[in-house]
């Protein structure tokens, strides 16, 4: 009975049911006045009254409902108008918002079936389909759904950054398993094998690895069938092929599968390359290199491999073949309607003990080079010292021999001999001794042979004249 009746109070508070009250009332007024009416005419009023009440109610209703959402074009203004009608009946389908690529309604609204209305901001797009077909893309804008229809997948078309791997905070080689807090090891223990890779000489190494990756978008920006221009693009084609083209990961146990969504192809295919281009470098070379690292090379293949149909191949040691290939992982995310824009590694952990290892072998082997460098470097340094000697050798006899580029004179004594020997390098010393105290005692010593010279020369011409008179 309560239904009853609050189902009849609901339909007196319609339009029709205020026309009907209120020719109620009036009649009874006239009744109780004891004035006399025509129930034919009083009738047929009553019928003119609810025609109108209906054309008003029709008419208002199609021009009130264009205000209920931004429309821009008249086949819109008729859909809302329906939409708005089976509302008032309670036919009315889904009613669904996108923001930010996620779905926003309210509890079981999207197991509705009927006629319904999608509104996307401008960073959304979705596809719709059937029990039986995919009906297509769906871009920023209003959009209004037939009864058969409904969201197959939605998409963010912004920009987005995913860090997979350790955080930077994290050290999970050094941690030991925590018997307080399991959830927290076995959450530190997944990031750790996300990245997880070994070198050439078998180290387990674990970096933290950035993306940032999109929706393919267009070459030019165009509006949706609503009118809306998103500012980050929108491509029907990629949104479909994002949502609609299935990747399989197989699991680890019994062959099972497990579907990608569209957000984890890029870092599914960026950690693929990472774990086989580490097993082409060892540890050390991760982090040394002639004119780039390992870890340099590595992220730079990466890059070129999502972003580029061709890439270089790299040979077992990580050096360039010059063989070019065909980069599947580019192919496959263009299929899937994907960019990667840039690829980052960073914050990368191995095991401490290895690094000790390491040092221990260089410990043990650096004695021996160390000798080995000593005796080249002594090696290195007699030819050098040789060679400067020759080369000194050879200076002083040019400079010795200035004098002497003619045939000496049968009559010279070897006083003056000794003189035009003397004098080039007195001069030489005198040019280049720049207050050299060892070149000042050098010069010091021809003074005083000079003067030895001087002196021994006038005694043996005066013996000469003594001998010859």
């Amino acid at each position: 009975m309560r239904k009853l009746f609050g189902g009849f109070g609901s339909f007196l508070q319609t339009p029709y049911g205020v026309v009907i009250i209120v020719a109620v009332v009036w009649h009874g007024v006239l009744w109780g006045l004891d004035i006399r009416f025509n129930l034919i005419v009083s009738a047929l009023l009553l019928v003119v009254d609810l025609v109108v009440a209906y054309y008003l109610l029709d008419r208002l209703t199609y021009f009130f409902s264009q205000f209920v959402l931004p429309i821009q074009n008249k086949m819109d203004r008729e859909e809302i108008y329906s939409r708005v009608k089976d509302f008032e009946f309670g036919k009315r389908g889904p009613t669904l918002f996108v923001k930010n690529g996620r779905v926003i309604m309210h509890e079981g609204e999207q197991n509705k079936r009927g006629p319904g209305v999608l509104v996307l901001d401008t960073a959304s797009a979705l596809v719709l389909r059937t029990d039986t077909e995919i009906k297509g893309a769906v871009g920023p804008g209003i959009k209004f759904t037939q009864g058969n229809e409904y969201v197959a997948g939605s998409v963010d078309l912004r920009a987005q950054w995913q860090f997979i791997g350790p955080l930077r905070s994290e050290q999970p080689f050094l941690n030991p398993t925590p018997i307080s807090n399991p959830k927290a090891y076995n959450d530190l223990h997944f990031r750790r094998q996300q990245t997880s890779g070994l070198t050439r000489d078998g180290f387990e190494v674990s970096p933290t690895i950035s993306i940032k990756f999109s929706i393919k978008r267009p070459e030019k920006k165009e509006p949706t069938e609503s009118g809306v221009t998103s500012q980050y693009g929108y491509d029907q084609r990629a949104v479909r092929n994002a949502i609609t083209r299935e990747v399989i990961q197989l699991g680890t146990s019994e062959n099972s599968k497990a579907r990608l969504e569209w957000n984890k192809l890029p870092e599914h295919l960026v950690v693929n390359i990472w774990r086989e281009y580490i097993r082409k470098f060892k540890l050390e070379d991760l982090f040394s290199g002639e004119e780039k690292s390992g870890l340099q090379v590595i992220e730079e293949m990466i890059n070129k491999r999502v972003r580029q149909e061709h890439v270089e191949a790299l040979n077992d040691t990580g050096a360039k073949t010059g063989e070019w290939l065909d980069s599947l992982d580019f192919r496959q995310l263009r299929v899937r309607g994907l960019e990667i824009m840039d690829v980052r590694i960073h914050n990368v952990l191995f095991d401490p003990a290895t690094e000790e290892q390491i040092i221990n072998q260089w410990n043990a082997e650096w004695m021996k080079i160390a000798k080995k460098e000593e005796k080249l470097l002594n090696e290195k340094e007699a030819l050098i010292e040789a060679s400067a000697r020759n080369e000194a050798i050879k200076t002083f006899a040019r400079t010795a021999t200035q004098k002497f580029e003619n045939p000496i004179a049968p009559t010279s004594d070897p006083f003056t001999i000794l003189q035009e020997l003397i004098l080039p390098l007195r001069e030489t010393i005198l040019n280049e001794s720049h207050a050299n105290r060892e070149m000042e005692l050098e010069l010091q010593k021809l003074e005083e042979i000079w003067k030895w010279l001087l002196v021994n020369k006038f005694d043996f011409h005066k013996g000469q004249e003594q001998g010859n008179s």
